[in-house]
């Protein structure tokens, strides 16, 4: 296939502008087909025996396009550029010291200047206005050193046509949470963050109960604080720290007046985004020796303090047999095979990848943490004929991620039998776990008798990128945006191009059946109710032991009462975390739909995570 990859113009673009291995004017990749053989080459270079065999099963799943892997992984593989192939980090716990702060800064820059997103968990940081230890100065509070941080970053990536990545997070009872959530309430500030509320289980109790909600911060952090409230403590397992620590109240909030700001910063200008941080720890495979506080920049990847992940996604459009017909089907031995490929490319990764810092190469060789996915579920419903959104829609997506979850899972297992378990690996608190106990009792069994490769195998990412070199797919789960519309992408030189897109199923259409109307199946994001993007993505959740990268396009018009609920359903739900975009002022668009006039502030996040 990769002759005739490309059938549309952004799709070159794509992979001249990020994925084409070159230096300056030299081309190494003078076609995609190098592209291809370079990454399969050098993923397959570590495979002990067979290796000419599993390098010839990595360049097909790659040029059939059934398969593609992370963003950094197609720039970075095979070349002589320094450089990791791993997408997703989180960095250490800053430690609340300017040593401390700075250091973890440094590490932050030599992780972008690599190529990886990074996620901070800002909570250790003492709140704005607290006395400082030793030096008898007073804190400026978590946002402003963040504003240090989102200047590195755009100092790191001013040119190049890579947009910079991180995440954010802060505990929903920290004294200055309020900061944070309006912190990119101004369209100038922060805008190389994603940021995320950690919100926690007895937080959500005492929104429904209308109870009072106590800030505080860790006593052996807070030095002499004048402004606390009686010098009252409690204890609160604080940021990573695997156990309660007493912290003492600076002051008192209503927990239900907090949550509605939280909300309506969220409907106003599309951030803070929500982490159901005590489900994400409970969830998580290693609860037994990790405490997780923050995500990579996209918020798929749950991880510890210098925790890794590579990503990799299914392109399930190319499994639809017969589109746009009554036999309309997926092929899901197609499927199964290339999971099975693809976990074991992505395994390869681990080990064949550099590391910025030797602490993550650790924690990645430690964990062996890898995050498959999908992409492309809206268009493969469309061409199966079912309406995203009906009941079978719901079926179908869940099937396809059963099916690529268990045979994920069964791979890594056969693949601990002949390259060995992970070495953070403890059979029986593994098996414990409340998302390995949800697995069938045979994949359970095999676990119990042969170990497994890998601690986590399942994540969505957004696919951005990805998805437009698969000929402008639909991303990860998200709706068809619209039939066609325009997009803004960075090129080399830093600035943004428009293109015209079209969408692929729709493409498939128009092929087969020329000018006809668009089939029924054809919805687009902006005809959904908000809900079912939700629903959709707690179908998914079921199969994904990492978490899910997703964007819930809410209405301009939506009222704030029911955009609120959203929130509160998606933690009924049991969902890790929630997203939400309602056309706003502050962020602006990259997605904008033909019949709109460019000004029209309209879709989605620019999160991209490849």
């Amino acid at each position: 296939m990769s002759a005739n990859f490309f059938k549309t113009p952004v799709s070159r673009f794509v992979w001249e502008t990020k994925y084409c291995y070159r230096d300056g004017k030299v081309f190494h990749d003078r076609c995609l087909d190098d592209t291809w053989r370079r990454v399969s080459l050098a993923v397959a270079g570590i495979e002990p025996v067979d290796r000419e065999k599993w390098q010839s099963r990595f360049y097909e799943a790659l040029s059939s396009g059934r398969f593609l892997p992370g963003g950094r992984i197609l720039a970075g593989a095979g070349t002589r550029k320094q450089v990791t192939l791993f997408n997703c980090f989180a960095m250490g716990a800053i430690e609340d010291s300017m040593n401390g702060i700075f250091d973890a800064l440094k590490e932050g820059a030599l992780t972008m200047q690599q190529g990886g997103g990074i996620g901070y968990d800002f909570s250790t940081l003492r709140p704005k206005g607290m006395q400082a230890r030793h030096v008898g100065g007073i804190a400026s509070g978590p946002v402003s050193f963040m504003r240090i941080w989102n200047i590195m970053c755009e100092t790191l990536l001013s040119t190049g046509a890579r947009r910079g990545a991180m995440m954010a997070t802060l505990r929903c009872d920290h004294p200055d949470i309020e900061a944070f959530i309006d912190a990119k309430r101004n369209r100038a500030e922060l805008r190389n963050f994603n940021l995320s509320v950690l919100v926690s289980d007895e937080f959500m109790r005492a929104v429904q109960s209308d109870d009072p909600w106590p800030l505080v911060f860790p006593v052996d952090q807070s030095g002499d604080n004048e402004t606390a409230t009686g010098g009252n403590t409690l204890m609160r397992r604080w940021s990573v720290n695997p156990e309660a620590v007493p912290c003492q109240i600076i002051r008192t909030v209503s927990a239900r007046v907090l949550w509605q700001r939280i909300m309506r910063a969220t409907y106003d200008y599309a951030e803070p985004g929500v982490l159901f941080i005590d489900r994400i720890n409970r969830a998580n495979n290693l609860w037994y020796r990790e405490r997780l506080a923050t995500t990579n920049p996209c918020g798929e990847i749950p991880l510890p303090p210098y925790g890794a992940c590579n990503l990799g996604s299914i392109i399930i459009t190319r499994f639809v047999i017969k589109p746009f017909s009554e036999e309309a089907h997926f092929d899901t031995n197609g499927i199964a095979a290339t999971t099975a490929v693809a976990v074991r490319m992505l395994d390869n990764v681990i080990d064949v990848s550099g590391f910025p810092l030797d602490k993550q190469k650790q924690q990645a060789l430690g964990a062996r943490r890898i995050g498959l996915g999908i992409t492309g579920l809206a268009d493969s419903l469309i061409m199966l004929g079912v309406r995203y959104g009906a009941d079978e829609s719901y079926i179908l997506a869940a099937k396809a991620m059963r099916l690529i979850c268990h045979t994920a899972y069964k791979t890594s297992v056969e693949l601990a039998r002949t390259k060995g378990i992970f070495p953070y690996f403890e059979k029986n608190n593994y098996l414990q776990g409340s998302y390995v106990k949800s697995l069938p009792a045979g994949i359970r069994k095999a676990i119990a008798k042969g170990g497994i490769r890998n601690s986590h195998l399942i994540a969505i990412a957004p696919t951005g990128s990805i998805s437009l070199l698969a000929d402008n797919i639909s991303n990860g789960l998200e709706p068809v945006f619209d039939a066609h519309y325009r997009r803004r992408l960075l090129t080399e030189d830093g600035v943004y191009k428009e293109h015209e897109l079209e969408d692929y199923a729709v493409r498939v259409w128009r092929e087969q059946q020329g000018n006809d109307p668009l089939p029924p199946a054809f919805v687009t994001a902006q005809q959904l109710s908000p809900m079912t993007h939700l629903k959709m993505q707690s179908v998914i959740q079921r199969y994904v032991d990492n978490a899910i990268s997703k964007t819930i396009y809410v209405p301009r018009d939506t009222d704030f009462g029911s955009f609120q609920s959203l929130y509160e359903k998606a933690f009924e739900l049991g969902l890790k975390g929630c997203t939400t975009f309602r056309p706003n002022p502050v962020t602006g668009s990259v997605l904008i739909p033909d019949q709109l006039d460019q000004a029209a502030n309209c879709c989605e996040i620019t999160r991209e995570g490849d």
